[in-house]
């Protein structure tokens, strides 16, 4: 959920070290530092709820989910995102700050970053070759997108509403968009 302050221009080198150090979170595109926003409790509610099911689902499985405190690197591109929720199951993913292979990334979107979650985050996130889903998740309303690659490379978008299940094949999880929701006020 970034903000777009003014942005600071900094290496990798320089952007790695700052978060280090940073009580905020920022993240890197290109070389330009955006700091990062706080979150609603709705937002938060919804990422613990995917957090938590994906969690107990992957022990044990040598995959790893992160909350929004892990960034992801685009290699190709130059940039480093912090998704609200990441997994990876490869075993190259060993970077202690950021994760190269993530299988599935989840946004929960707000007014301020439903526009680059669905576009420019949609078209970036495209780039990393092990992604395999990219879920969206509103928080303003019941409802959850899903953008899975085939195996043509292409990616197909998937609607769900309030009584249909989130089938994520890249870990072999389905859950309920009403357990997405769970305890959350829409």
């Amino acid at each position: 959920m970034s903000t777009q302050l003014k942005p600071l221009n900094l290496t990798v080198s320089e952007y790695l070290q700052l978060e280090l150090k940073s009580e905020i979170r920022h993240e890197y595109i290109a070389g330009e530092v955006y700091a990062m926003a706080g979150a609603s409790e709705e937002h938060d509610l919804i990422c613990g709820n995917i957090y938590v099911k994906l969690h107990q689902h992957l022990q044990g499985s040598g995959c790893r989910v992160f909350s929004s405190n892990m960034k992801v690197k685009i290699e190709e591109l130059d940039i480093f995102y912090y998704p609200d929720i990441s997994v990876t199951c490869d075993s190259q993913d060993r970077e202690k700050y950021f994760k190269k292979y993530p299988c599935l990334l989840v946004e929960v979107l707000s007014a301020a970053t439903k526009r680059i979650d669905r576009h420019e985050k949609l078209v970036n996130y495209s780039e990393i070759n092990s992604l395999q889903e990219y879920v969206l998740v509103s928080q303003d309303r019941i409802k959850v997108d899903i953008y899975r690659k085939d195996e043509s490379g292409n990616w197909n978008l998937t609607s769900l509403g309030e009584t249909d299940v989130l089938n994520l094949e890249s870990v072999g999880l389905k859950m309920t968009v009403a357990e997405i929701y769970e305890d959350v006020d829409i």
